[in-house]
């Protein structure tokens, strides 16, 4: 089977090189999705070798293929390597030829290739059977969009991104027939990394991978090992079971084929603790995440610090406090509209004597302490957010302050610290603080 990785940013280069690492060459492909035809020409210069540093010590992987996100593009390129591999074959034939007649020896045509090779070069786009999203949450609705038409409804979709509401949009802008929809896997992603250079990859701080299935539309219960309701004791994590998903009676031809082997092959990512939990543990784990980002990335993108940098003030930790009650209260009400009881005024007295049934670890008091624990253990990072506002990019703000001020508003809650950080970033896009006046 093939994957597909979209996004050679940190994480993606993560997940493409420990892939190479752990999969059968002989019954599984890696394809590794350039942005442009330059950064695939940078892939070439650099012997089409992924490496990753980690200590200092540095692995390398070339069990990969490559390609262009943008088809025309890529086939403009291959038409023009062609071009050169044919020229330079010509020119190397004429002169192993005349080598031949003078000294009696023979000469290898493609000696004189100028290091451009095809080996590592997926001419032509192929369908899609498993597709690792590894992009800026605000970038992958329309990259998704392009490639929808080597999507089918048995491909799987993994998405590794910061923030939440993406799957809700491609729900709602792409795939919203249940029929037709792909599989898709969310997953949380917590571990350090940078790219010193394209293809080059410092594994800064080994974290975790959590990741779920999303409940199956057409009704199969991926979880169904797990259900054991006679059994309280009964550890759900561990008795997941890729049976579930699909049995191998099912054979080649089954549609959950890829989702099957797209789990398999994440939950074998041991270099990356990669664990398969059931959805809605890593519903939690992404809320706590999203919580996080939402305090972390804004606080150092308005303040130019280090992450470290946001304890020296009391004022932070007050502002934790207050993102982190707003974000409880709108998950409580989330989760008492998702068990459908209760009416709204009732809703809110449970939530405001602590009696709704929200997971324990979402409420305020455990939220706030997940934020000061990724502090110090990130004391020395610079986040996302703060090098996307130095470079003058875009911000996934609206992915992570955005999704949470929406969703607290879509119960009358105002997230007036959340929604203020959301509006201050903005403004520090829109008017930079080094700009000289």
């Amino acid at each position: 089977m093939r994957f597909h990785v979209l996004g050679l940013g940190p994480v993606g280069s993560l997940i493409s090189h420990h892939l190479c690492k752990t999969l059968d060459a002989t019954k599984h492909s890696v394809v590794v999705i350039h942005k442009t035809t330059p950064q695939l020409k940078k892939a070439h210069l650099a012997g089409n070798t992924l490496k990753v540093e980690r200590e200092g010590v540095v692995d390398t992987s070339t069990a990969f293929r490559s390609e262009v996100f943008d088809a025309t593009r890529q086939l403009r390129y291959e038409n023009r390597r062609a071009n050169i591999l044919a020229r330079d074959n010509s020119t190397s034939s004429k002169g192993a030829s005349a080598s031949a007649n003078a000294n009696g020896h023979g000469h290898d045509p493609a000696a004189g290739t100028r290091g451009i090779s095809g080996a590592h070069t997926q001419k032509t786009p192929l369908p899609i059977e498993s597709l690792i999203v590894t992009i800026k949450a605000y970038t992958v609705v329309d990259s998704v969009r392009a490639l929808v038409p080597r999507l089918t409804r048995d491909s799987t979709i993994v998405l590794l991104h910061n923030g939440m509401g993406v799957y809700e949009r491609l729900i709602l802008d792409l795939f919203r027939n249940p029929e037709q929809r792909p599989h898709f896997v969310v997953a949380v992603n917590d571990h350090g990394a940078w790219n010193k250079e394209y293809f080059h990859t410092v594994h800064a701080g080994v974290g975790s991978i959590t990741f779920g299935i999303v409940p199956d539309p057409r009704g199969r219960n991926f979880e169904a090992s797990a259900a054991d309701e006679n059994d309280p004791k009964e550890d759900p994590v561990r008795s997941l079971d890729l049976d579930d998903i699909a049995s191998p009676r099912e054979g080649d031809d089954s549609p959950y084929r890829s989702l099957r082997d797209t789990v398999a092959a994440l939950s074998d990512l041991s270099g990356l603790n990669a664990t398969w939990k059931p959805i809605s543990h890593v519903e939690t784990a992404m809320k706590r995440k999203l919580v996080v980002n939402s305090v972390i990335n804004p606080l150092t993108a308005l303040m130019g610090c280090r992450n470290g940098e946001l304890l020296e003030s009391e004022e932070t930790r007050k502002i934790i406090q207050r993102v982190c009650f707003e974000a409880s209260n709108a998950f409580a009400l989330q989760a008492q509209e998702d068990q459908g009881s209760w009416d709204d005024q009732e809703k809110r007295v449970r939530i405001r004597s602590g009696l709704s049934r929200v997971s324990p670890g979402l409420d305020a008091r455990a939220l706030e302490e997940e934020c000061l624990r990724v502090i110090k253990v990130t004391a020395g990072n610079i986040s996302s957010m703060l090098s996307d506002v130095r470079s003058g990019s875009y911000t996934e703000v609206e992915y992570m302050n955005g999704y949470l001020t929406g969703l607290g508003r879509s119960f009358g809650l105002q997230m007036t610290t959340t929604a203020t950080l959301l509006s201050l970033v903005k403004l520090r896009i829109t008017i930079p603080l080094d700009r000289i006046i």
